[in-house]
């Protein structure tokens, strides 16, 4: 008896013929395969921590040009010499808390150009110092030292305001 489908190709193996039990004996043929899973899996770990790591580089520049900025504006804006360094230094850590970022390992420097002090016409710089851990696991933190990332802004205390000591000769 011929046993054709309708169109006229062989009919398929069943589970249990002789044909199916014949290729599923032993192990012939197989290479590998199973040792891949793990690799695999290992290199996509290790390909979203190090993308992580990219960004947090990325964010903390972001977090200290931001901290810069705010740091140098309350300098400029204070209204004496003897709160301008202390309301930058204030200004600048909260923008960086504002980023979910630690103040603790960030460093503030503050300097005028010309070693004029605080005066009308000086030009203020604030530079930001934010420390990048090598890698941060979720819930355990940081671990290591990996970046120094760094960012600088500086404005022109204005030469026009009342209560700034000196003349107005930018």
């Amino acid at each position: 008896m011929n046993r054709t489908t309708r169109r006229g190709t062989a009919p398929q193996a069943r589970a249990g013929s002789v044909v199916s039990r014949r290729r599923m004996r032993g192990d012939r043929g197989q290479v590998a395969g199973v040792e891949a899973l793990p690799f695999g899996i290992l290199m996509f770990i290790i390909g979203m921590l190090l993308v992580a790591n990219a960004w947090g580089v990325v964010d903390a520049q972001l977090a200290t040009t931001t901290a810069a900025r705010e740091g140098v504006r309350a300098y400029v804006e204070s209204h004496s010499a003897a709160e301008a360094r202390d309301r930058a230094v204030q200004a600048a850590a909260a923008a960086i808390v504002g980023y979910g970022r630690s103040p603790f390992s960030t460093r503030v420097d503050i300097d005028t150009v010309g070693a004029r002090g605080w005066q009308r016409c000086s030009l203020a710089m604030v530079t930001v110092h934010h420390e990048v851990p090598l890698l941060v696991l979720p819930f355990i933190g940081g671990y290591g030292h990996a970046f120094d990332v760094v960012s600088r802004q500086t404005e022109v205390i204005d030469p026009y305001r009342d209560g700034v000591d000196g003349e107005a000769a930018c």
